[in-house]
């Protein structure tokens, strides 16, 4: 899958069957989505595309109006979205810079300068309520009327339900915030996850008996917080248990930075650089700043036990690094 920052250069443009839209979580909304996509572009021998938008549209406008409160917490980062764009068959993800300027365009600019001459559009399909262009002015009617103008077909695709109720971001981030692993893994397809490199910290853990692999998280407000049940893929041949915080660290610093830190039972080896992904699967407790470290390192103790207990009482594919064959 190729992906482009912005739209292609004039060598890199080709035909395509395309769907806009953020794609936080790519749930089974969206994989209904993808799947006309891609069967769309096999029809008419032409690219799978996607385009999506960093920062989301709704965050951008919340930093403009001095307000982050009101953007969106994040489902997934950006390598698990252009990962799920990948499985779903897309050939080509446009990242699109949401800015000023993109926000300005007129309706008929974005239909021109982007849909027809930056990514050449045969073919497209997007949700009922889709708007586009500056203060929402274009939706799917308009947008059905520059597909005739312009020669590209238009497709909604009806609303996609979970039990009667609409599949949507909004409703995974409501499941995330309420620790309702069950019901998050019914709207996405699969359970809930974050994946990425492990990383360098400040290596705290290891001198109070608790050595943690690190995650970094690139935006500041993710769909989840606080202290978690987990079991770590990418380490063994099997996930391994542990116990997660997802947070600021409140106790050990102020800078406000988002950190997944995974305190894996048993297991000792170099993990640096390894692309892993931690699953959830059980909140333990919020956050909590504490007066010193002695009070956290007893904190971390109970998390560990209870998760450790946890993971006796559950079936879980989860196995300790220790007794890996």
């Amino acid at each position: 899958m190729k992906v482009f920052r912005g739209l292609p250069n004039a060598e890199s443009r080709a035909p395509c069957a395309l769907t806009i839209g953020n794609f936080d979580g790519v749930h089974r909304g969206h994989q209904a989505l993808l799947k006309h996509v891609r069967e769309a572009a096999t029809r008419l021998g032409v690219e799978a595309a996607v385009m999506t938008f960093e920062p989301h549209p709704r965050e951008f406008f919340a930093r403009l109006a001095g307000d982050l409160s009101r953007a969106p917490s994040r489902i997934a980062n950006l390598r698990d979205k252009l990962q799920s764009l990948s499985n779903a068959g897309i050939d080509r993800v446009i990242v699109e810079h949401f800015s000023a300027h993109f926000a300005s365009m007129s309706p008929q600019e974005f239909v021109e300068k982007v849909l027809v001459e930056g990514l050449h559009v045969k073919w497209l399909m997007v949700g009922e309520d889709f708007c586009y262009g500056a203060k929402r002015a274009g939706n799917l009617e308009t947008l059905k009327e520059a597909g005739k103008q312009y020669g590209f077909d238009v497709q909604a695709l009806p609303t996609v339900t979970n039990n009667g109720e609409r599949i949507s971001s909004s409703a995974v981030r409501a499941a995330l915030a309420q620790s309702d692993f069950a019901l998050a893994a019914q709207l996405l397809g699969h359970p809930y996850a974050i994946s990425g490199h492990v990383v360098h910290g400040k290596k705290l853990g290891r001198t109070i008996g608790f050595p943690t692999l690190n995650l970094r998280v690139a935006h500041k407000r993710p769909a989840l917080s606080g202290i978690f049940i987990v079991q770590v893929h990418g380490l063994a041949d099997q996930p391994l248990p542990g116990v997660a915080s997802l947070g600021v660290r409140p106790t050990v610093e102020d800078s406000g930075r988002v950190l997944l830190e995974t305190y894996v039972f048993d297991y000792a080896e170099q993990a640096y650089g390894k692309l892993v992904r931690v699953e959830f699967l059980k909140k333990l407790r919020d956050e909590e700043k504490y007066v010193d470290l002695p009070t956290l390192t007893a904190a971390i103790a109970r998390d560990a036990e209870q998760a450790r207990a946890w993971f006796q009482q559950h079936d879980t594919a989860a196995i300790s690094a220790t007794d890996r064959i």
